[in-house]
C-alpha cells in the first residue's frame, strides 16, 4: 500500500530528512508589506533573518491556501492509495483548516486524512517523521493515522526566546502575555500546552536558559526520538547537543532550524527542544 504523507513547513524538518522519508512539505507565506514570500521556497533561512533584524518592515505569516493543498494532493493521488496530511495546531494557524477545505473540495476516490498535531517546529516534525515511518513499512492508512495520533501525547517542547517581543508584533503570544510585565533581562521559557504557547517559567541569563533546556531533557526517562532546534545560533546548538549527548545517544539527535514561518514569531536566538517519550 502507498500512502503519501504531507505536512506544512512549520514542521522544521531538514531537506535531506524529507526527501529520504518521502514527505510532502506544502509552504506556509511570509509577507513584508505587499511582498508574499513562500518559506524557504521563495527565501532562504538566512535571508529570512537578515531581513526579520534590519527590514523595517516587520514580517506576519499566511497559512497555505485551500488551492495550494488542493495542487499538492492532485499531483500525490495519481500514484497513492491515501494520503495522510499533518499540520501544526490549529489553535495558533489556520493551516489545518485550510486543508480539510482542501479535502472537500477534491473529486477523487483516493481517501485523504488531516491531522491537527496540536503542536509546532520539529515537535510537529516527529509525529510526521513517525507516520511517515508507518508509511515506508507499507502499514495501511488506518495504521499510519494511528501512529501519528499515539505519537502525539508522547511529544513534549519546549522554547527558549530571548524576547516576547516577536510574539507580541506577531498576535501569536495568547497565553504568554502573562510575562509581558517581566523585566527586559528575563528570556521567556515557553511550553505548548493543548494546542497553545503557555509560559514555563524565565531565566535571567542565557546560560541559565540553556541549563533548562538540558534539564528538560534529562528529566525524560525514555526517550524514542529528540530533536535541537536553532534559528541565529548554531553554535549554540551544538554546544547543547553535545551536553544531551551523555543521556541520550549524539548520533540520534536531529538538529534543525527554526524556518522563516515560525521565526517570526519566535525571533532571532529561539532554541527549541522537542522529545518523542516511548
Amino acid at each position: 500500500m502507498t500512502v503519501k504523507i504531507v505536512t506544512d513547513s512549520t514542521a522544521d524538518l531538514p531537506d535531506e530528512l524529507v526527501k529520504e522519508m518521502g514527505i510532502t512539505v506544502v509552504p506556509v507565506y511570509v509577507r513584508f508589506g505587499e511582498e508574499v514570500l513562500r518559506d524557504r521556497v521563495d527565501i532562504s533561512e538566512d535571508e529570512f533573518y537578515e531581513r526579520l533584524t534590519h527590514d523595517p518592515v516587520h514580517p506576519n505569516t499566511t497559512q497555505p491556501t485551500p488551492q495550494d493543498f488542493v495542487d499538492v494532493y492532485q499531483k500525490l493521488v495519481q500514484g497513492a492509495d491515501g494520503i495522510v496530511s499533518i499540520h501544526l495546531t490549529g489553535k495558533l494557524s489556520g493551516t489545518c483548516n485550510s486543508a480539510l477545505m482542501a479535502k472537500d473540495m477534491m473529486e477523487t476516490k483516493c481517501p485523504i486524512e488531516v491531522v491537527d498535531s496540536e503542536t509546532l517546529s520539529m515537535a510537529l516534525g516527529l509525529v510526521v517523521i513517525a507516520a511517515a515511518k508507518a508509511a515506508k513499512a507499507g502499514e495501511s492508512m488506518d495504521k499510519i493515522v494511528e501512529a501519528a495520533k499515539q505519537a502525539m501525547p508522547k511529544i513534549r517542547l519546549l522554547f527558549l526566546l530571548d524576547t516576547l517581543e516577536y510574539l507580541k508584533k506577531g498576535g501569536r503570544i495568547g497565553k504568554a502575555k502573562a510575562l509581558l510585565g517581566s523585566i527586559l533581562s528575563v528570556k521567556p521559557v515557553l511550553t505548548l500546552k493543548d494546542g497553545e504557547l503557555v509560559p514555563a517559567g524565565q531565566v535571567r541569563t542565557r546560560a541559565k536558559g540553556m541549563n533548562k533546556l538540558f534539564e528538560f531533557v534529562k528529566e525524560v526517562a525514555d526517550i524514542q526520538d529528540l530533536a535541537v532546534v536553532y534559528n541565529t545560533t548554531p553554535d549554540e546548538a551544538q554546544a547543547l547537543a553535545e551536553r544531551i549527548g551523555s543521556v541520550f545517544d549524539k548520533e540520534k539527535i536531529r538538529m534543525a532550524r527554526l524556518g522563516p514561518g515560525l521565526g517570526v514569531h519566535g525571533g532571532p536566538g529561539a532554541m527549541v527542544v522537542a522529545i518523542r517519550g516511548k
